[in-house]
């Protein structure tokens, strides 16, 4: 006996239904493989460029890219300027127990305006004798290179007039005071030095911040990603 054109439609239906099932739970069983091994070829995809290092897999973590090759920005040339692909390698980081940490242990409460006053900051495990110009090209172009595994380079102090205390301040005005302590000490005791800041200019909050830097500027790196960075900042009233 003949089976209606339906029963026919739906047999079939089924068994590509059982059909699907089994190549979805192929796919499911091997998925992980499947797609790490996408990732850790991503470098070799037609059409990349060479050298590509996007989607490469590192430590069974994929990333983005890790090279300039990736970037449609141009190279940065030691000039402060962004919209720019820095290529220069991260470069040595020491051991826990010698990554620099800073801390402002002195500041005034309040100033009143354009009065001078004093910030004192120590820091332990930076030798403060390396500062590639940033006005000079010396922006971002020098990989970290530790000596006796300390890191070389210096600290940096800004105070800046907050328009709000209530949300993040805008990135780009430049500080009431800045200046850049490369004395040629420093070292694995910590030390301190003292800041003269002229004074600021207007009534209000300042935020005046200390942070380290290597040859090329960059903040330290640490052995850990829980340890904190070599920076410090305060508040203060300015009458």
């Amino acid at each position: 006996m003949r089976r209606s054109a339906n029963r026919r439609a739906a047999t079939t239906s089924s068994g590509r239904n059982r059909r699907l099932l089994a190549a979805g739970a192929v796919i499911t069983a091997f998925g992980g493989v499947i797609a790490f091994s996408q990732l850790a070829n991503a470098d070799t995809t037609p059409g990349a460029p060479a050298g590509s290092g996007a989607g490469k897999v590192v430590n069974g973590q994929a990333i983005l890219t890790d090279t300039c090759v990736d970037s449609q920005l141009p190279a940065h040339d030691g000039f402060q300027n962004g919209g720019r692909c820095v290529s220069t390698e991260f470069g040595e980081v020491g051991v826990e127990t010698q990554n620099p940490t800073l801390l402002i242990t002195e500041a005034p409460r309040s100033v009143a305006v354009n009065t001078p006053f004093t910030l004192k900051v120590s820091t332990r495990n930076l030798i403060r004798d390396r500062f590639l110009a940033a006005g000079k090209g010396g922006y971002y172009v020098e990989s970290s290179v530790l000596q006796n595994g300390l890191v070389r380079g210096h600290f940096h102090t800004a105070c800046r007039m907050l328009a709000s205390t209530n949300e993040a301040p805008a990135p780009e005005p430049v500080p009431a005071f800045f200046v850049a302590t490369e004395d040629s000490k420093g070292g694995e005791t910590p030390d301190t030095v003292t800041i003269s800041v002229p004074g600021l200019p207007t009534a209000g909050n300042a935020q005046c911040a200390s942070w380290a830097g290597d040859g090329s500027h960059r903040i330290p790196m640490m052995q850990r990603a829980n340890q904190t960075p070599a920076f410090d900042a305060v508040r203060i009233r300015v009458r």
